[in-house]
């Protein structure tokens, strides 16, 4: 995904490096970085290199969610969430599969005082949503159970015109378990979402986009690149106000529309304490672009 000239975390064997590509001439040249991933890959992407992709890249699986794969999904998030440099992060598979599901080999032999002990797929959970930073899924193929939990977890969801949704653990005996009962539902209604969850069948990208599940719906080979777009544009404005808009949103899907307005009056207010909200407005008086601070 890198281009010549382009500045990017890739992966070589188990290291994580930054490989520099000098312009017209072949030179790479790699340092060592970061921690290392065996189930995904990790890039800094966009002309400003301030967008943070995470890949799930467990190929032969179909990107099916193991319990490693979500440790280090969990940890990419993190690393990008406390980089400066990083506006968006980005989380994708590949043409075939966003994530076809969990490991039903892993699960299968799970039991109940086991999952209550030890919590089950719970990090990754709290590592996307508490991100102050916008995550958006860009979804190719399969998003099915975990990996449709996976993309409602994001901010945004994108969608390659061949994607397929689904809730299908009623098949296995077993219900979703990362959010699928409750998060579907905010998207798309109840009726739809009890009509997804108790039939197990399978919704295509341009259905999801009716419903309300998926934002856009792009040409498979265009996906990411309008994916990082999205990120590329919110990375122009001020990370602070980003952040403060993203829990905006988020607490009206978690409390009730009084409280909601009152946490939204009360952050709006908040901004005319920033710098970045008096640039900002400042610019637009002057008719210029604005030059915020993150401050």
């Amino acid at each position: 995904m890198a281009s010549v000239g382009v500045v990017t975390r890739v992966l070589l064997g188990k290291n994580v490096v930054n490989r520099v590509a000098a312009a017209n001439t072949g030179f790479v040249k790699f340092y060592s970085t970061g921690p290392a991933y065996e189930n995904i890959k990790v890039e800094v992407v966009g002309a400003k290199k301030n967008v943070g992709l995470i890949q799930l890249n467990r190929p032969k699986a179909l990107n099916a969610l193991c319990g490693p794969l979500f440790v280090e999904v969990g940890q990419a998030v993190k690393d990008f969430e406390t980089d400066d440099k990083i506006a968006a992060i980005v989380i994708t598979g590949n043409e075939k599969a966003f994530a076809a599901g969990a490991d039903i080999k892993e699960m299968q032999n799970n039991t109940f005082s086991g999952n209550t002990k030890k919590g089950f797929l719970q990090d990754i959970e709290d590592y996307i949503s508490n991100c102050g930073k916008p995550v958006i899924a860009a979804v190719n193929g399969f998003a099915l159970g975990g990996g449709c939990e996976l993309a409602m977890l994001c901010d945004i969801i994108y969608a390659g015109e061949k994607a397929k949704f689904g809730q299908p653990e009623i098949n296995l005996g077993t219900i979703p378990g990362i959010g699928g009962t409750q998060r579907l539902p905010r998207y798309v209604g109840k009726s739809k979402a009890m009509e997804i969850v108790l039939t197990g069948n399978f919704i295509d990208a341009h259905e999801a986009e009716r419903m309300g599940l998926v934002s856009r719906v792009f040409p498979v080979d265009k996906l990411l690149e309008e994916t990082i777009k999205l990120a590329e544009r919110i990375g122009t404005h001020s990370p602070l106000i980003v952040k403060m808009a993203k829990a905006a949103v988020n607490q009206a899907y978690e409390t009730t529309l009084k409280s909601g307005l009152q946490f939204e009056k009360a952050y709006f207010y908040g901004t005319f304490a920033t710098e970045d909200r008096k640039e900002g407005m400042t610019a637009f008086v002057e008719k210029r672009p604005p030059n915020f601070k993150n401050e």
